[in-house]
């Protein structure tokens, strides 16, 4: 199955001198996961609600800062590796070229759309992430970004005391991060709350000193939107489709989350092979100018031999490029996720050259597997006869 039909010609695009400010005023205002950037008319990058994020950025900083050089498809291209793509490129937009021009994008939602017929096989048990991260309701707005950009996680649920009151994502704070430090925005303190709306002590106005300090509770959605261990996968797509949210907290007969669903756990799952796992998987391999793929693997493999009573099941290794250069190295941003039976590592380092970038990486995985420090349980594969089901012609044809 291909993308043919779920390419769409509506999306922002803004030139590469756009200011921060309008980016932040553009994903507030509409629901796309990433703006294409040009210039002079032609394509340079995307800028994804995670880049905002990264830091407080001056409301004068140009769209340039924050190019990211995500993957170009084409019509023909399988949902499958679309999938993989997105997934790799931690982009839940890609834009869809035609003789070096961008005629389109296809988006996280639109593919999940075209998909969700055909995944009633999975149940959210087999895609959820279960080592959950979470904040409590008076936690500072400043604590709950480290705990984004420390466990690179998008989701917090908010608890209080030992109860989930809502939650946190990255949507949440992406104009928090981007606008500037003198901002009133009314709470709903005092007023009755009618559906699903952000959590309010008040007006939200001063430095930005004082705005991280503002408790979670200020910014969190509520209520919480909720999912069954047990419940079909296509009814959780079309749950997070319809209400317009981007996960689920899985709860079973309690208040106590057990897990989170993310549109980006579902996308995963269309990854997987028949084997159960797969080969490593590099994003950015034509970065590779000092080392070659199989170094790559190797690399990896070491890691395996290294820590005989961890397995790894899946390995991705992400690479991208920066402006900066040394003696005319290119300054490499390397990231390496591994999926065990221990859990998921991840660590992301920078070097000059990729062979640079990928040793500090690896090293700062190993440091998380001697300390233990997982990212989210490895999600459970599904036996054989369910991927033949979930991996039959409409994927591979």
């Amino acid at each position: 199955m291909d993308i043919q039909n779920i390419v769409s010609t509506d999306y922002p695009q803004v030139d590469t001198d756009t200011k921060v400010s309008k980016l932040a005023t553009i994903f507030e205002d509409s629901a796309a996961p990433a703006i294409v950037v040009l210039d002079d008319g032609e394509y340079e990058g995307v800028v994804t609600r995670r880049q905002l994020t990264a830091s407080h950025n001056k409301p004068e900083a140009k769209a340039r800062k924050f190019l990211w050089n995500v993957p170009k498809i084409s019509r023909t291209e399988n949902v499958r590796e679309v999938a993989r793509l997105m997934v790799g490129s931690e982009s839940m937009l890609l834009p869809v070229m035609e003789n070096e021009e961008v005629v389109g994008v296809v988006t996280a939602n639109d593919l999940l759309a075209e998909v969700r017929p055909y995944l009633d096989v999975l149940t959210v048990e087999d895609v959820a992430s279960t080592d959950l991260v979470t904040v409590d309701a008076d936690s500072t707005v400043g604590e709950a970004l480290h705990e984004f950009r420390e466990n690179s996680i998008t989701h917090l649920p908010v608890m209080d005391e030992g109860s989930l009151v809502g939650i946190l994502s990255l949507v949440d704070v992406v104009d928090f991060i981007t606008r500037d430090i003198d901002v009133e925005r009314g709470g709903t303190s005092g007023r009755e709350s009618t559906g699903r709306g952000h959590g309010g002590y008040g007006p939200r106005e001063g430095e930005l000193e004082r705005m991280l300090d503002l408790p979670v509770s200020n910014m969190m959605s509520e209520p919480v939107d909720t999912v069954s261990p047990d419940e079909a996968v296509d009814d959780a797509v079309d749950r997070m489709l319809d209400l317009g949210v981007s996960s689920l907290v899985v709860t079973e007969n309690s208040d106590t989350p057990w897990g989170i669903v993310t549109k980006r756990d579902v996308l995963e799952s269309l990854t997987w092979s028949g084997r159960g796992h797969r080969a490593v998987q590099v994003y950015g391999v034509d970065l590779l100018d000092d080392m070659t793929y199989e170094d790559v693997a190797e690399l990896i493999d070491e890691v395996s031999r290294k820590y005989s009573a961890m397995t790894v099941l899946e390995a991705k290794v992400h690479l991208h490029e920066h402006e900066e250069r040394l003696r005319g190295t290119p300054l490499i941003l390397a990231r390496i996720r591994l999926f065990t039976d221990k859990g998921m590592f991840i660590a992301s380092e920078e070097g000059y050259g990729a062979k640079h970038a990928l040793n500090l990486a690896r090293n700062a995985v190993e440091r998380q597997i001697l300390e233990g420090k997982t990212h989210g349980q490895t999600k459970k594969h599904p036996d054989e006869e369910t991927l033949r089901k979930l991996y039959g012609w409409w994927l591979s044809g």
